[in-house]
């Protein structure tokens, strides 16, 4: 089972969360491309990291809207974010060959994420920028959503990801972030959820219901309140588990 994190999320001389840390326990790295978090600096010593530990490195793709963090819905034409998509591929790529590794997957992020789940235009300017740049590049998101059925018909490798540190609907949706028990910062109970997801291809969502999660990769959020423990935590308890965490793009 792979373990993805949301790397690079710092900006300038601000820093979120604990991507040295974070990069001994994870084996994906969600690394933030520049629009919605991180910058050419932040990139570049992610990658380096990633590469000197067997991290395989995504780009995680945002809207261009640094001071909303990528969380606020953007109506962009196809285009464009076609166009936008490809940049911070690009830009990603250049800094992973610095360390002799490349990009190995593309994850949107936040409001980006959701909207390519429900957005047939959105999904399709993803799935455009992917197709042009490497079609051989596996698409991280949503089981079922409008971004893994358009990904699939064009071809491309969908994996499915499951978030232990989110609270999820009976729908299988997650729970908005404005929304109580939209977020699970018991460590305990991170660990507890992440097996479940990877040994039973379940979840429990926040009104009890147990609704079906087959997935290929665990997200874990950098920036959610004792990420480093949960990670720890979640390693270990999958070990435990008869798991063994790996990348699932090598």
């Amino acid at each position: 089972m792979d373990l993805n994190a949301d790397l690079g999320e710092g900006f300038g001389i601000w820093r979120l969360g604990d991507d040295h840390a974070l990069l001994d326990l994870v084996t994906s790295a969600n690394v933030a491309c520049g629009f919605h978090a991180g910058d050419a600096s932040t990139m570049r010593r992610v990658c380096a990291t990633a590469a000197e530990r067997g991290v395989a490195v995504g780009a995680q793709v945002g809207y261009r809207d640094l001071a909303g963090f990528g969380r606020r819905h953007i109506a962009y034409a196809f285009a464009e974010l076609r166009d936008e998509v490809t940049y911070q591929l690009g830009a990603l790529d250049g800094f992973c060959r610095l360390f002799r590794t490349q990009v190995r997957y593309l994850k949107p992020h936040g409001a980006l994420y959701h909207a390519a789940a429900r957005d047939e235009s959105q999904a399709a300017a993803l799935v455009a920028a992917v197709s042009e740049y490497d079609h051989e590049l596996p698409l991280l998101c949503s089981a079922g959503s409008v971004l893994a059925q358009l990904a699939a018909g064009a071809g491309l490798r969908v994996v499915a990801e499951g978030f232990a540190d989110r609270g999820y609907l009976p729908n299988g949706q997650l729970v908005p972030r404005t929304s109580p028990g939209a977020l699970v910062t018991d460590p305990e109970q991170v660990a507890a959820r992440a097996v479940r997801m990877a040994t039973d291809r379940t979840v429990v969502a926040v009104d009890g219901t147990v609704i079906p999660c087959p997935v290929e990769s665990i997200c874990l959020h950098g920036d959610t309140p004792g990420a480093v423990r949960c990670a720890e935590l979640v390693r270990v308890a999958l070990i435990d588990a008869g798991v063994t965490p790996a990348p699932f793009a090598t």
